[in-house]
């Protein structure tokens, strides 16, 4: 015992396999303990490394697929919108084409009275010349 506490004071320890160490076994099994837990939690952090970029791969994925929908919702709004316009500009276009045939009609209509007025005229001069032969 005496000779353990003067190896102690200068630095040198039996292990329970009666081996010199440098380092005092308790403070040796700490060592190997801590080792251990750093061990494991380092593995932990890779781990959770791991699970985050998973986590971030997948929500990038999810913003490019929601990226391309709102694509595909402002194309089909445009598209609307356009085939709206283009629904506009024809029924204008319909409008002018019945105003311009209701003109012509208006046109035909007096051209027709003129003219049943000028046969009725001519009927009438016809009749006048036969009675007076």
């Amino acid at each position: 015992a005496m000779a353990q506490a003067a190896l102690g004071a200068a630095g040198l320890h039996f292990d329970e396999l009666s081996k010199l160490r440098v380092l005092d076994p308790d403070v040796a099994q700490q060592t190997a303990q801590l080792r251990e837990e750093c061990k494991a939690f380092v593995d932990k952090i890779v781990e959770f490394q791991k699970t985050v970029g998973s986590l971030i791969e997948l929500v990038d994925q999810l913003a490019k697929a929601a990226e391309s929908e709102k694509m595909k919702a402002i194309g089909a709004r445009n598209l609307l919108k356009s085939i709206a316009k283009q629904r506009e500009a024809q029924e204008q276009q319909l409008q002018a084409l019945i105003a311009e045939k209701k003109m012509q009609l208006e046109r035909y209509r007096i051209e027709y009275e003129t003219l049943c007025k000028i046969e009725a005229d001519q009927n009438e001069f016809i009749d006048q010349f036969i009675f007076q032969k």
